[in-house]
C-alpha cells in the first residue's frame, strides 16, 4: 500500500506521524509523497481539509484516513492513542469505502473564469458592509439578497458553519448543496426566504454580485479577497471524496457525540 501523511504541524502532531512511518515500514507500507493511494490525516478536521485540497487533482484515486489529535471529529475515525491498531488493521483487513459529496464553484470575474472544489462550504461575504447580490436557482431569479453573506456547503459539511446559521444537518448519502444566509436584511428592495434552501444534485445557483464591492471568498481553509467578482456559480460536483473505514462509526453517531455528548453505553 502507497500512503502519505498530512500532519497539523504541531510537535505532537509531526511525533505521531514519525510513530505511523515506524509501523507503517514495518508492514511493508510504501511511502510516496506524490501518487499515494491513502492520505493519512494527523491533526483536526482543519488538517483534514488541508490534505484534501493538497490532492484535489487525484481525489477520485485516492481514500482518507483521519487520526483525531483532540476530540473526535467528522472527519477522523481514530484516536492518537489508537495508532498502532490503525495500522494493525490497514495491514490486515479491507475497509469499506464511503463517498461523499463535494461543492464545485465556478468563479467569473473580469480577468475570467475559476474553478474551484469544497469538501465543506463556500461562503461569500462583503468586506467593508453588506454582500448584496441575487440568487438564481436553475438561471431564474430566486431572491435578492443584503446581508452578511451566504454559506454554501456540502452535506459533510452542514454540520460546519452552515448549522450555526441556522441551516440544516442533512445525511452525506444525500447528493445535494444547501444555501444558507447569514444575517439577511429584509425590506420592500431586499427580499429573501429566511430559511436554507437544499438543492439537489442536477441543480444549480448562482450568486450575482449587484454593485462594485469587495468581496471575501473561502473554499473551505482558503480564503480569496477580490473587488472584480461578477458571479459565481454552485453544483454538485461530479466527483466525490472517499474515506476507507477500518470500522464502523456512523454519521449520525458522529453529530450525536459532537452536539450532544451522549455515548451509547
Amino acid at each position: 500500500m502507497r500512503y502519505v501523511v498530512i500532519d497539523r504541524g504541531d510537535p505532537y502532531s509531526k511525533e505521531l506521524v514519525e510513530r505511523f512511518h515506524k509501523l507503517a515500514a514495518d508492514k511493508g507500507f510504501v511511502r510516496d509523497d506524490h501518487e499515494p493511494e491513502k492520505v493519512i490525516s494527523i491533526g483536526g478536521d482543519g488538517t483534514m481539509l488541508h490534505a484534501f485540497h493538497k490532492f484535489t487533482d487525484r481525489v477520485s484515486d485516492i481514500s482518507f484516513v483521519g487520526i483525531h489529535t483532540g476530540h473526535l471529529g467528522f472527519f477522523a475515525d481514530w484516536q492518537a492513542h489508537e495508532l498502532e491498531e490503525l495500522v494493525e488493521v490497514m495491514a490486515t483487513s479491507e475497509p469499506s469505502y464511503v463517498r461523499y459529496p463535494l461543492v464545485e464553484i465556478e468563479l467569473e470575474t473580469k480577468a475570467g473564469t475559476t474553478n474551484y472544489t469544497a469538501v465543506n462550504e463556500f461562503t461569500l461575504k462583503g468586506v467593508d458592509g453588506t454582500l448584496v447580490a441575487q440568487i438564481n436557482i436553475n438561471n431564474e431569479l430566486f431572491e435578492m439578497f443584503r446581508g452578511d453573506g451566504i454559506v454554501i456547503s456540502t452535506p459533510s459539511g452542514s454540520t460546519a458553519y452552515n448549522k450555526s446559521v441556522g441551516g440544516a444537518v442533512i445525511h452525506p448519502s444525500i447528493s445535494s448543496l444547501q444555501i444558507a444566509e447569514i444575517a439577511s436584511i429584509n425590506n420592500r428592495v431586499y427580499r429573501t426566504l429566511g430559511s436554507s434552501v437544499v438543492l439537489p444534485q442536477h441543480h444549480h445557483c448562482d450568486i450575482i454580485s449587484k454593485k462594485e464591492q469587495r468581496l471575501l471568498l473561502t473554499v473551505d481553509h482558503l480564503s480569496i479577497q477580490r473587488s472584480d467578482i461578477q458571479s459565481v456559480r454552485c453544483r454538485v460536483s461530479d466527483r466525490k471524496v472517499c474515506f476507507a473505514r477500518y470500522r464502523p462509526f456512523p454519521f449520525w453517531n458522529r453529530v450525536r457525540e459532537a452536539f450532544m455528548g451522549y455515548e451509547v453505553k
